[in-house]
This record gives C-alpha cells, sequence and structure tokens, in this order.
C-alpha cells in the first residue's frame, strides 16, 4: 500500500505543478501593453513585435517609440530587456532593470549616439490612472554613458555619462540627476558675428556639468527644486530654485487630460485655444511659494566687458561704469523705486569685483497664483512686494 500511496502523492503533486505552472508564469506580452499604457499617460506611444519569456527576464522585440501628436514618426529603438521581473499583486509589474540597446543614429551628415543606457527599480502599474502612486510608472535610477552628436566628423555636444536617482518614502520622493562632462564645441559656428564674440570671449569649447535636486510632496503637490544648476569651466554656474504647491496627482491627471483632448481635435487652432484656457483654469490650482536665480561668476563678466566696450570703442571699466549709471535710469521707468535702489546697489557691487549676483523672491506667505496673474495684468509695479523680491551681489 505504501508504494501505491506515493505513487498517487507523486501523480497529485505533478497534476498541480502542471495546472500551476501556466499561472505562475511571466506573461511579457501584458506586462508591455501595461508600460505603453503607463507612458501614454504622458504622451509617449511604444510599440513592440513580440514579447519573449526566459524565467524572470523578458525581452521584447521590435521596439519603436513615438508621440500620440506625431502618429507618423517613430524612432526604431530594438530590443528591451527587463531582468528581475516579477509580476506584483493586482496585476502590475516590477523589473530590477531595464536595458536598452546602444543607440547609433545616422542622418544627413550628423549622427547621435548614446550608449549603456540602464534603469533600475521599474514599477509598471496595472492601470494607468494616475489617481495613486500605484498607477503611475516609477523607477528608482535611470543612467547612460556616453553620449554624443556628431556633425561632419566632428562632436559637437557630449556627455560622459548621465546618473539620477528617485527615493520613494511615505507619500514624498527625493530625487536628483548628474550630467558629468557636458562638453560642447562651438568653434563650427558659421555666423561671423556670433564666431569672432565665441572666440573673444574663449567660448569655442565649453566644459562643465550638470546636476539637479529637490522633492515632491504627494498629497500636498509641494515640489521644491533646490538645484538645477548649470556649471561651465571659465563661464560660471547658473542655478535655478523654486518651490510651489499645488501640484498633486489630481492636476497631472487633468493636466494630461486636457493635452489629450487637444490633440484629439484635427482643428489645432481650436485645441491650442482650449489647451490654454485649462491651463489658465488649472494654474489656480498652484501656489508660490519662493524662487531664486543665482549666477557665481568664473572670469566670464570680466571678459563680457570687455568684449562689448572694444565694440563701442571703450575699456570694460568704463563700459561697467557706463552701465552703473544707465541701469537706474532705464529702472526709473518701471516705477518700483525699492526694487530700482536695490538693483543699483547689487548692479554697482558686482561690476565692482564679479562674484556673484542672485535675483529671489520669497513672500512672507505663500501666494496663489491667480493673485500674482492679477497683479501682473492689474498693477505690475507691486509684483516685486507681493513676490518679496530682493537682489544680492557677491554674497
Amino acid at each position: 500500500m505504501k508504494p501505491m500511496r506515493s505513487f498517487h502523492l507523486m501523480m497529485a503533486s505533478t497534476a498541480f505543478l502542471t495546472l500551476a505552472g501556466p499561472a505562475l508564469a511571466l506573461d511579457g506580452a501584458d506586462m508591455m501593453k501595461k508600460l505603453s499604457a503607463a507612458t501614454n499617460a504622458g504622451g509617449t506611444v511604444i510599440t513592440f513585435e513580440k514579447a519573449e519569456v526566459d524565467g524572470d527576464t523578458v525581452t521584447a522585440t521590435g521596439v519603436q517609440v513615438g508621440f500620440a501628436n506625431l502618429p507618423g514618426d517613430r524612432l526604431k529603438i530594438g530590443d528591451l530587456t527587463f531582468a528581475g521581473v516579477e509580476e506584483k499583486e493586482g496585476g502590475g509589474y516590477y523589473a530590477k532593470t531595464l536595458s536598452f540597446p546602444d543607440v547609433d543614429i545616422s542622418q544627413e551628415g550628423g549622427r547621435f549616439s548614446a550608449k549603456d543606457i540602464l534603469f533600475t527599480g521599474l514599477t509598471i502599474p496595472a492601470n494607468a490612472t494616475g489617481e495613486t502612486l500605484d498607477d503611475i510608472l516609477l523607477y528608482e535610477t535611470a543612467s547612460t554613458g556616453p553620449i554624443a552628436l556628431n556633425i561632419k566628423g566632428k562632436d559637437v555636444f557630449a556627455i560622459e555619462g548621465v546618473e539620477a536617482n528617485m527615493g520613494r518614502e511615505d507619500g514624498s520622493f527625493a530625487y536628483d540627476a548628474n550630467v558629468a562632462g557636458f562638453k560642447a564645441d562651438l568653434s563650427q559656428v558659421e555666423d561671423a558675428a556670433a564666431k569672432e564674440a565665441i572666440e573673444k570671449l574663449g567660448l569655442a569649447t565649453l566644459d562643465g556639468t550638470m546636476t539637479m535636486k529637490g522633492s515632491w510632496e504627494v498629497e500636498s503637490g509641494k515640489v521644491v527644486l533646490d538645484e538645477y544648476a548649470f556649471d561651465f569651466k571659465n563661464v560660471g554656474r547658473l542655478n535655478f530654485a523654486v518651490d510651489f504647491s499645488g501640484y498633486t496627482l489630481g492636476f497631472i491627471k487633468s493636466l494630461q487630460e486636457a493635452v489629450k483632448t487637444a490633440e484629439a481635435n484635427p482643428n489645432k487652432e481650436e485645441a491650442n485655444q482650449a489647451v490654454g484656457l485649462a491651463m489658465l483654469g488649472l494654474m489656480q490650482q498652484l501656489t508660490f511659494n519662493s524662487a531664486s536665480i543665482r549666477f557665481d561668476d568664473a572670469s566670464i563678466t570680466k571678459k563680457a566687458l570687455n568684449y562689448a566696450g572694444a565694440k563701442q570703442g571703450v575699456t570694460g571699466d568704463e563700459l561697467a561704469q557706463s552701465l552703473k549709471a544707465l541701469v537706474p535710469m532705464m529702472m526709473a521707468q518701471l516705477n518700483m523705486p525699492e526694487l530700482q535702489n536695490q538693483i543699483s546697489a547689487a548692479l554697482n557691487t558686482y561690476l565692482d569685483g564679479p562674484k556673484s549676483l542672485t535675483i529671489s523672491a520669497a513672500p512672507e506667505k505663500p501666494v496663489p497664483v491667480p493673485m500674482i496673474v492679477g497683479a501682473a495684468m492689474g498693477a505690475p509695479n507691486t509684483i516685486p512686494t507681493v513676490l518679496g523680491v530682493k537682489v544680492s551681489a557677491n554674497d
């Protein structure tokens, strides 16, 4: 009897595994369709020929990417490889990595290339409704290797690599990005005036980095961009920062729906007007908290003054003195005496020894965007007071 019981147990186990096998297997085509649905919410269309599954790896072949408003244009990507794929409860998917084939496109004397494109921690929603965080496409990191644009055999634009990170915790996100080894060759500019300025200012080759850092509180829609900076050797560092609220998931969804409605309208003039009205309506949900623009000089100011002065037959120092007198006269026409005094003082300090120049706006209390629009239309000279605008130099 014991051998017979063992035989029955073995047969039952085999039957169970046979029945359970298809249910446990990944559905690559379903995953790709849900990925396409998630990207389509932002206007990007992904198509593919087939999706093959090998264990927890899904390989999508014949992938093409385009935009909903440009149905005739498609970029052939090739094969996408998703590794460490698992189906999530509810029908969504998670992939440890998503790797792209290297890009190498040549057209009309130009060539674009990008290598080692990789995403990690990719979460594909089951339903891309955008109503909750579980309904939007997310990733943990995105990176590339070298990127280059070559024109007539010479790299006019190149990047050593890109790395972006997104961390999710308790209904908020922290994000950062870094573009390393950013290089641009401006020596091939053909316009005579522009070419002369580039050479005199020493800008034939630009070499620098781009960095970004910020956060997003999903429920309140508070977006803080602490840093969005371009830093070039022998030029300077330009940084933008902004803080506003109201950019919720509901806001994003309404914005996407407005764009989709416009794209479906064959009358483009009417569609653009409809989008404009929708944008005005949505802007009323936003609140301005603060913003700033700061430039840290790395020798470009003196070069610019010397070059512009030479064009007028004066020295750079003489031109700087002229600007000190001219700018206050121009500002006086705007009827903003407090801001005029700030700008005059900051400009004088900066031109005497260029180090940094900062324009900031930090109202005592958050200001609804409709109030800003109203002030701009009815009494534009009150904008600096409404927003708490300050101008300073070398601080």
